[in-house]
């Protein structure tokens, strides 16, 4: 139970209001708003607990970090509103433009980490890339898909170094993005728009226990991910769970393909998929297969399967295709 008492103990500080303000901005972890309000992390930590305790801030453990975002709570909302209508004084208008100064840092710090990610594993997926069709054609088929029907709430699963959430982010209302790799979703945060705020959520977990409530998604993306699965069809029931009445799911990965290097090098459990695989896991799931849609390569082609709900009625404009 929120209580306003509580809340406005807890802003009664000057640095529990500087963290309210750059978790207005983005999700942080501990160790960096520590960084931007140049106070020990053990300190900082004493805040965010004060914080957590009124309500205010939520924490989620990520391996060794830990990640920190405003509450989702309604009752907290009007709390907030209240940094929009009072005029800061000059000095709180200094450390607030400092503050955010500093914060660009961090984010720099995150690119910084990302480039160097990818160098270091550039050769591994120059490897693969080179197999099949190029990205930007993938990419351009799945926007194309996706275009008609409204985005909605954006569930990632496996989202990896955050490609997805950087192409389809804008789109969507909501975004959640799930990888069980703590470095991954540290590479996808460096991908994050500067404007963020609590729009994008970042969660550590696994495909086969998806941390959304049932019917919460409107569309779930697996891209390149279902090869990993030792069992493809129990992460299809589990993200049929979490899609609404109308939501959409969209699948990429490769048709079926002989090329054991994969299994054994980049640990991939299957060696692709056919339409008729997916099209009897969507129907165990009460998923109804709209389209698959090929893009040959070299030597690995690319497939894109799009379902929805069985129970919900296809766009007028969407015909079966089969490509």
């Amino acid at each position: 139970m929120v209580s306003a008492l509580d809340i406005f103990r807890a802003l009664g500080d000057p640095t529990r209001l500087r963290v309210v303000h750059l978790l207005r901005a983005m999700e942080l972890a501990v160790g960096e708003i520590a960084q931007v309000v140049g106070q020990s992390q053990p300190r900082v930590s004493r805040h965010v607990r004060i914080l957590a305790e009124a309500g205010l801030v939520e924490r989620r453990k990520e391996g060794n970090w830990v990640f920190l975002r405003l509450a989702r709570d309604p009752a907290i909302l009007p709390f907030l509103t209240l940094f929009d209508r009072i005029e800061p004084r000059d000095s709180e208008a200094l450390w607030q433009a400092a503050d955010l100064a500093r914060l660009a840092a961090v984010r720099a710090d995150r690119a910084r980490a990302a480039e160097a990610y990818f160098a270091e594993h550039a050769d591994e997926w120059d490897a693969i890339r080179s197999l099949h069709v190029a990205e930007a054609e993938v990419e351009a088929a799945m926007s194309a898909l996706l275009a008609q029907a409204p985005v909605g709430h954006l569930l990632d699963i496996g989202t990896g170094t955050g490609r997805m959430i950087e192409l389809f982010g804008a789109a969507a209302a909501q975004v959640t993005a799930l990888d069980r790799s703590p470095d991954m979703l540290r590479l996808a945060r460096a991908k994050l728009p500067q404007d963020a705020g609590d729009k994008y959520a970042l969660l550590l977990g696994d495909f086969l226990d998806l941390p959304l409530a049932a019917g919460s998604a409107d569309t779930v993306l697996l891209h390149q991910v279902l090869h990993y699965a030792q069992a493809p069809e129990a992460v299809i029931g589990e993200a049929a769970r979490v899609m609404a009445a109308r939501g959409r799911i969209m699948i990429v990965d490769f048709a079926p393909h002989q090329h054991e290097e994969l299994r054994v090098r980049d640990q991939h459990a299957r060696l692709g998929f056919s339409d008729a695989q997916v099209e009897g896991w969507f129907a165990q799931a009460g998923l109804l297969l709209d389209r698959a849609q090929s893009l040959p390569g070299d030597q690995l082609t690319v497939k894109i399967w799009l379902g929805r709900r069985g129970d919900a009625p296809a766009p007028r404009d969407e015909g079966r295709m089969t490509a």
